[in-house]
């Protein structure tokens, strides 16, 4: 099976929807260590970066479902499928204040993250020929 090599509409809503998630998810640390030093606005702010993050991560999820039917490319939605359930949990251990989980599961998520967007870009997003 080969890709037509062009990336159609789908392909490029994921790219941009995955990269505007990196770039929300490398705020969290940011805005994690603002209120580590004494800024306890800091931690508005990671509140409101983690609602974001997660809301991008959500939408992710269903470019990548669209990804799979429309151009037959499986692969990001198994992959975006893992950030964000990743996410969610961070999201929540968070809330209930379980730093044990939440800073390196934050680690792991960013990394995977990051690995995911890395792929959506370098890799061929074109239907697959039949």
């Amino acid at each position: 099976m080969e890709s037509t090599g062009k990336t159609p509409p789908a392909g490029w809503v994921l790219r941009v929807v995955a990269g505007a998630h990196v770039v929300a998810i490398a705020g969290q640390p940011v805005f994690a260590g603002v209120y580590l030093s004494g800024d306890y606005d800091g931690l508005r702010l990671h509140a409101a970066g983690a609602d974001v993050v997660t809301s991008l991560a959500y939408a992710q999820v269903i470019v990548a479902v669209v990804v799979w039917v429309r151009l037959r490319r499986a692969w990001p939605f198994p992959a975006t499928a893992a950030v964000a359930a990743a996410e969610t949990v961070q999201y929540f251990a968070g809330l209930d204040g379980a730093l044990w989980l939440h800073l390196p599961l934050g680690v792991l998520t960013i990394a995977g993250l990051v690995v995911l967007v890395l792929a959506v870009w370098r890799r061929p997003l074109g239907a697959v020929d039949a």
